[in-house]
């Protein structure tokens, strides 16, 4: 079982992002061996699966008496994937406001995706986008690289989040000028554009440039499921501020909930029938549901690109 790390002050604890990424991967690994999922066996840190033409002399035969499965063992400058990660650092990303909230999860999703990524020697870059490109590196394997992309992510932690509004279309189209070899790219947003059509359509337009060469992608939809889908508030009078655009709106939720709810609703469907046109992995990620469903929802797609 997945400790509790969706306790903000648990999460400070660690110190940094690198010994809570170890914590989460290590414990997520521990937990693979004893679950449907162990077919997906981390020992990607020196091996891979046989491959019909390879060199049986470097079959770690030790391993195939504990596992009945072929494994190579694998070189330095062996790569099997180029990953890059894509947040969005927008203000509606720091919402709630209040301990934990859907950038943090982002963050400390990422943090985990690197230190897996590290120990099966994968390529991985980072980039950071509100209403434009903010940050994109280029995807690397070395552990020099994973500390910069932890100290920038840990610099992200830091940094106020007021007024800072979203263009998830105009980024995911830079960055698909960027990637110039063939990357999963895993973007994890709030996917809140508005109730504009055009909206939609337009970050489609970039998922699907990012199609057209060739990448694969996955989206963490990243959302506060209680507040956000289930607009679960207290029976009582709230005043509700835009974290964008500062937009003030007094209301009682009760009476705005069916409303809400039903225009929430259509928009995901939509938000889902497009990516499964697209062939786009959505994943509605709950930020109090732990870690762990990150890592499953990659190593499912890792495994059916390999």
């Amino acid at each position: 079982m997945e400790p509790n790390l969706t306790n903000y002050k648990d999460l400070q604890d660690f110190g940094n992002l690198e010994l809570l990424s170890r914590q989460v991967v290590e414990g997520f690994i521990t937990g693979l061996h004893k679950s449907p999922f162990h077919g997906f066996s981390v020992e990607f840190a020196e091996h891979r699966l046989y491959n019909t033409g390879d060199s049986v002399k470097n079959v770690d035969w030790k391993l195939f008496g504990r596992t009945d499965k072929l494994f190579v063992k694998r070189f330095e400058e062996e790569t099997n994937l180029r990953c890059q990660i894509v947040l969005d650092v927008s203000s509606s990303m720091y919402y709630p406001e209040k301990d934990f909230n859907k950038l943090l999860f982002s963050v400390y999703s990422a943090a985990s995706l690197m230190y897996l990524f590290k120990k099966q020697r994968d390529a991985f870059g980072l980039s950071l986008f509100s209403d434009k490109l903010e940050l994109s590196t280029a995807a690397k394997s070395t552990a020099v690289h994973q500390k910069y992309l932890f100290s920038e992510l840990e610099s992200l932690m830091n940094r106020k989040g007021r007024d800072s509004r979203t263009d998830v279309a105009s980024a995911l189209h830079q960055i698909a000028e960027l990637i110039h070899k063939r990357s999963l790219v895993i973007i994890f947003s709030d996917m809140l554009v508005g109730e504009s059509e055009e909206g939609l359509s337009e970050i489609f337009s970039a998922l699907q440039h990012l199609k057209h060469n060739k990448h694969e992608v996955i989206i963490f939809n990243v959302l506060d499921h209680k507040m956000e889908l289930d607009f679960n508030f207290d029976n009582r009078p709230y005043h509700f501020i835009d974290i964008e655009n500062g937009e003030e709106l007094k209301v009682h939720p009760n009476n705005v909930k069916e409303a809400y709810i039903e225009a929430f609703d259509i928009y995901h469907k939509e938000l889902k029938l497009k990516c499964a046109q697209y062939k786009i992995d959505l994943i509605d990620a709950d930020i109090h549901d732990g870690f762990y469903q990150v890592l499953h929802s990659y190593l499912i797609k890792r495994s059916k690109m390999s």
